[in-house]
């Protein structure tokens, strides 16, 4: 079915007047450069001499004295947030205008750039972490967060040069850019996401700004621009976060040279600047918000060293927990380029064994072979289509104990399984979908291994985990979702659908891993299409308790986590906040600042709190 825009002529939909009839005297309207109205009736304006803090009678209550440029601002509990930048020293400031005291209050500031600033603006994001974009004339840019009255930078970024304008919509995380001789651009505004880069609005003949793209404003949902005449208004709505379409375009019946919009229910309220007739003109029109969308967002609180490649390489966590204390646990890692990698609960890294291209790995501890007591690990080697083999010593000592051959084409994911009848087995699979069982035993000669049984996902499959409570294996197959299986060699590999790819569950379905509670066994999942992660009961019908990201922890200067693989849980007292146990998440996106890839370990007891789990 198609789906008509709305183009219709201003005229015929909004009402003009002067800004001074909506409340701005017109002693100021001629000298402010940037307005935004302000809760209790007030502005915050901004002309060649300062920003200023004014009642709603025009009087000035507070001023910043400075040539300041660039104004942009978020609500606060006592009125509202504001950045700006100093034109002379491109110094950017964030300060609070406070409607109680009347106050303009410094909160934080952050540092000239090494580039000639164009414009800043502000992004609030789904932690409520407030970020500032500083936008660079020759595409060199930054994004900083600030926090408890300091700024840190997030990211270093490139984009369109000579970008005059930019804003964000906090909802749908998008950063826009107007740049005069091409149109208007869309970016990725969280960190945490691969860097994309899309048209919203172009120049003619690729689009419908005439003389190309004049000052901006984000919508809830979409973006207004002003081409670079000033006489038309567009409109553009962000569909299914991917495509924008022009909703309206709006006649003006003068030239406007900048904009602010308040979006109040299902109406826009717009300030234009009347550039020939020194003053500002307010006007409405219709606009449905989309709904907003809410998530849990819990913090990490250690993050690991780096890996020592560049790129997508850091892949698959798995926790060995230490007999006696728990304090010296372990936490493995893999290493696409290079090979394993051991951590301490601190995060530092022990060891580094260079197996080669290393995908998923696995820990099972106590594992008995006649008289003899195992600690294993074990990790799919891509190189060799094979499985490799480690034993790990009571001190968490790692060391490459047998490497087994396997006949896939394409090895991929990994799982092992502890049946309750004793011994150890492992499953791992084809990028064709074939999972293959082998048995793992252990005597004089050593250790070897035996296939047991063999069967075929329709699709790509990786992550996987088996219960060895119940002796069940979860796979996740990643454009269609979880099934579930018995772990059983000598029973048929009947799939059962556990919860199919949609609205909760993005694909790709990355990794897997169960949490063994005291009441309830959970699963947890990777949702890797939308960097974020759930939390199913592990006993059908798999009821949906929790989805939550993982967010930026500024007090300890840790990056949240997004386009995660691999997955771990343990709910070993490990002690301290993890008490309860800790989940161990690979990050795609290394920040605060850019980085190469890590892991980051989040304590369970934050998970449970968040959604109330036995």
């Amino acid at each position: 079915m198609k789906t008509k825009y709305l183009i219709s002529s201003l005229a015929s939909i909004l009402t003009f007047s002067c800004v001074s009839a909506a409340g701005l005297p017109p002693a100021v309207t001629g000298r402010a450069q940037e307005i935004i109205a302000l809760p209790d009736g007030g502005w915050l304006t901004l002309d060649k001499q300062g920003v200023r803090l004014l009642d709603a009678q025009g009087k000035e209550r507070s001023k910043v004295s400075l040539r300041a440029k660039h104004l942009d601002a978020r609500p606060h509990t006592d009125g509202m947030l504001a950045v700006f930048t100093d034109a002379d020293t491109q110094k950017t400031y964030a300060y609070l205008a406070n409607i109680k005291t009347g106050q303009l209050r410094l909160q934080a500031s952050m540092a000239s750039p090494d580039f000639s600033l164009e414009s800043v603006c502000l992004y609030r994001d789904a932690q409520q972490l407030d970020h500032v974009f500083l936008i660079g004339k020759e595409g060199l840019s930054e994004q900083w967060v600030m926090h408890k009255g300091n700024a840190q930078l997030v990211r270093k970024l490139a984009l369109p040069p000579h970008s005059k304008h930019c804003r964000v919509d906090d909802q749908s995380q998008t950063l826009y850019l107007s740049v005069p001789d091409s149109g208007v651009w869309a970016f990725t505004a969280e960190a945490e996401t691969a860097a994309k880069l899309k048209p919203v609005a172009m120049l003619a003949p690729f689009g419908k700004l005439q003389g190309g793209a004049g000052a901006i404003n984000a919508l809830p949902g979409g973006v207004a621009v002003l081409d670079a005449v000033g006489k038309k208004l567009h409109l553009y709505r962000q569909k299914d976060g991917q495509h924008f379409y022009p909703e309206q375009i709006l006649n003006l019946p003068y030239s406007a040279t900048n904009i602010h919009v308040n979006a109040s229910g299902n109406k826009l309220d717009f300030l234009l600047q009347d550039e020939q007739a020194k003053t500002w003109r307010s006007s409405s029109t219709a606009w449905t918000q989309p709904a907003a969308s809410e998530i849990v967002v819990i913090e990490p609180t250690v993050q690991t060293d780096t890996v020592a490649r560049h790129g997508d390489v850091a892949d698959d966590p798995a926790i060995w927990a230490h007999p006696q204390d728990a304090k010296l646990s372990r936490v493995l890692g893999t290493n696409k380029k290079q090979g394993l990698l051991v951590y301490d609960m601190q995060g530092k890294q022990t060891q580094l064994l260079e197996s080669g291209r290393l995908n998923n790995v696995d820990v099972r501890q106590h594992i008995k072979w006649g008289q003899q007591s195992f600690d294993i690990a074990m990790a799919t080697q891509r190189d060799e289509n094979s499985l490799v083999l480690y034993v790990i010593n009571d001190q968490g000592q790692v060391a490459e104990a047998a490497r087994f051959a396997t006949k896939l084409d394409k090895i991929y994911g990994f799982c092992l399984y502890q049946p309750r009848t004793g011994g150890l087995e492992a499953f791992v699979n084809d990028k064709d979908g074939t999972y293959q069982q082998f048995r793992i035993n252990h005597n004089e000669q050593g250790f070897s291994s035996s296939l047991v049984r063999s069967f075929k996902l329709e699709s790509q499959p990786e992550g996987c985990v088996a219960d060895d409570k119940t002796d069940r294996l979860f796979m996740g197959e990643e454009k269609r979702g979880i099934w579930v299986t018995s772990a059983k060699a000598d029973q048929p590999a009947d799939l059962q659908m556990v919860m199919p790819v949609g609205k909760q569950l993005v694909a790709d379905v990355e990794g897997l891993a169960m949490y063994f509670g005291q009441q309830k066994n959970y699963l947890l999942v990777s949702s890797q299409g939308d960097s974020s992660y759930l939390v199913l009961e592990a006993q059908a019908p798999y009821r949906l308790r929790g989805k939550f990201r993982v967010g930026m922890n500024l007090a300890k200067g840790i990056d949240g986590t997004s386009e995660t693989d691999g997955i771990e849980v343990s709910s070993v007292n490990f002690g301290g906040e993890f008490a309860l146990g800790m989940l161990v998440v690979q990050d795609g996106y290394k920040r605060l600042p850019d980085g190469t890839q890590n892991f980051k370990y989040i304590p369970w007891s934050a998970i449970a709190r968040s959604f109330k789990l036995e």
